[in-house]
């Protein structure tokens, strides 16, 4: 133990204690004990300047690493800013994009409303043609099955023309009446019960 040997004399102490009448074996006991204890106080407090260095050095390594945290934060804040500016340039595309599709949805829709217009109006042509054909069918049938098949029919004279025929001796006829014979439907002017 060198720094002790510099701190404490132990040579000395042993004289010192045997002339005080403490026997050689006793004072080299006492002197090995003071020796062990002042060494375990010199080691500790050796071992608390190494604490002391150590702190020392973990505070500088906090300093350090506050540095670092600060330069990642601030890295950190501009690559956010970077991105949201991306993000916005992004939605900003995306709503012109949609803008756009909209715009082009809305033409076709009014396209194709325009051609299904047209198609109907083209069908109700044909159909009013189809049918105008149908009726003008049927009434030529109905024609040619008058001219096969004549309907008998009785002449029935006005009633300014009866008047005048009869002169002053007219009387009015009742009106007139729907008869049908032999399946066929004539209009009378003359009353059975006056016949």
């Amino acid at each position: 133990m060198p720094q002790l040997a510099s701190v404490f004399d132990t040579h000395k102490f042993v004289k010192q204690m045997i002339a005080t009448g403490f026997t050689e074996e006793q004072a080299e006991t006492q002197v090995h004990l003071l020796s062990e204890i002042l060494g375990y106080q010199l080691s500790t407090k050796a071992d608390v300047a190494k604490v002391d260095a150590n702190v020392l050095e973990i505070k500088r390594d906090i300093k350090e690493l506050d540095v670092k945290i600060e330069s990642v934060k601030s890295e950190l804040k501009r690559d956010i800013m970077e991105i949201d500016l991306k993000l916005a340039t992004v939605e900003a595309n995306l709503r012109r994009e949609l803008a756009t599709v909209e715009a082009n949805l809305k033409r076709d829709i009014k396209e194709l409303d325009v051609r299904m217009d047209t198609r109907f109006k083209e069908l109700e042509l044909r159909m009013v043609i189809k049918m105008g054909a149908m009726i003008l069918a049927g009434i030529g049938l109905l024609f040619g099955l008058m001219r096969a098949w004549p309907l008998p029919v009785q002449y029935v004279p006005s009633p300014t023309h009866h008047a005048q025929n009869l002169g002053s001796s007219y009387h009015p006829v009742e009106p007139r009446r729907f008869q049908i014979q032999g399946g066929v439907g004539l209009i009378c002017d003359h009353n059975p019960s006056r016949s």
